[in-house]
């Protein structure tokens, strides 16, 4: 028998009504809560933009992709299966299986969002490490992030026309750094979707080990690459910490011992175990949501990662001055000033 098959059946519990809020990272839910605020934007971006580019994009993969159901990878769509069940998924989006060897997966769409994993994932992960896959996919349709990174692309390239101009050039690539960090924070979210999906911490970190390192678990220590990610953020000097700003600055994906550092720091704060528990928030209650208190939390998300974190360049900026928790704090007094007369502005009506 093979591993796989000696491994003990988990009871998944069924996360009913979950609200995407419950494993989204801070920061990104707290600017997807404020994108919301933009009613009827998303709307007319979702009409315009699928009316032509998301019909192409799942041409293409019908075309060129094997969909997914109980006749075609019947492995694969009863993972897909437990996985939605498990998210409270109603409606399963369409899934596709494309050709590629590395192990990989992709949410597309607006107006109907669908999947797509490749081969490399179906042919090197086990049960539990696909349910996550899938689970982490599901997280990005369930949390519109499709819908909201193409807003931000657009209005992003909005800005080129300002890019002649000196302050123009800066101000874009300011943007799309801003849209990088915002997308990495989204990828934080999607992995912890992916663990609810799957309730399996180990399957998430092999899963995450597998992206870093190839599918040969028998030659790889979950211990040693955790302690890689504990190397990895607080290891080297000063120039370590320049080559980081670069490996990630421009990048949509945190990289993978990182991940698995945050994940692991995500099921030690308890918030994974109280979610299992029951205590998470509804979707009949996203409704309520408060944009200045996600704001705020967004900024003492970053002010804690400021505090905690062992980077050479931090720990220096906290020993010289501490100017950036100062910037920190900043930003959470100037949301809970900007909560305050929002919350007031609420209060009014027009006559």
């Amino acid at each position: 028998m093979t591993d796989e098959e000696n491994r003990p059946v988990r009871r998944r519990v069924t996360l009913t009504g979950i609200s995407s809020r419950a494993w989204e990272h801070p920061a990104d839910r707290g600017a997807l809560t404020a994108l919301r605020e933009l009613r009827g934007f998303d709307d007319m971006i979702k009409a315009f933009f699928g009316m032509w580019n998301e019909r192409g994009f799942r041409l293409a993969f019908l075309a060129s992709a094997v969909r997914v159901d109980h006749r075609q990878y019947p492995r694969v769509y009863q993972r897909f299966t437990e996985a939605a069940a498990t998210l409270d998924v109603a409606e399963l989006p369409e899934l596709y299986v494309s050709q590629d060897p590395v192990i990989n997966g992709s949410a597309i769409g607006l107006q109907k969002p669908f999947i797509v994993i490749t081969t490399g994932a179906v042919e090197r992960l086990d049960d539990d490490e696909l349910r996550a896959v899938l689970g982490h996919e599901l997280g990005h349709v369930l949390s519109g992030h499709a819908v909201y990174r193409t807003i931000m692309m657009i209005l992003t390239r909005w800005t080129v026309s300002l890019a002649w101009l000196p302050i123009g050039a800066i101000a874009l690539r300011a943007i799309i750094a801003a849209m990088f960090e915002w997308w990495r924070k989204a990828e934080l979210s999607a992995d912890r979707a992916g663990l609810l999906a799957g309730q399996d911490p180990a399957a998430s970190t092999r899963l995450l080990m597998k992206l870093a390192g190839g599918g040969d678990l028998s030659q790889i220590d979950t211990a040693a690459f955790l302690e890689q990610a504990a190397e990895y953020e607080g290891g080297g000097d000063l120039r370590d910490s320049i080559h980081k700003i670069g490996l990630t600055v421009w990048s949509t994906h945190p990289v993978p011992v990182a991940r698995a550092a945050d994940l692991r720091k995500w099921i030690d704060s308890g918030d994974y175990a109280r979610i299992l528990g029951g205590d998470y928030p509804r979707r009949d209650s996203d409704g309520d949501a408060s944009v200045t208190d996600e704001v705020k939390a967004a900024a003492s998300s970053y002010r804690d990662s400021f505090t905690s974190s062992q980077d050479p360049l931090v720990n220096l900026l906290r020993k010289f001055g501490g100017g950036a928790a100062d910037l920190a704090g900043s930003a959470a007094r100037g949301a809970r000033s900007w909560g305050s007369s929002r919350d007031r502005t609420d209060g009014e009506t027009d006559s």
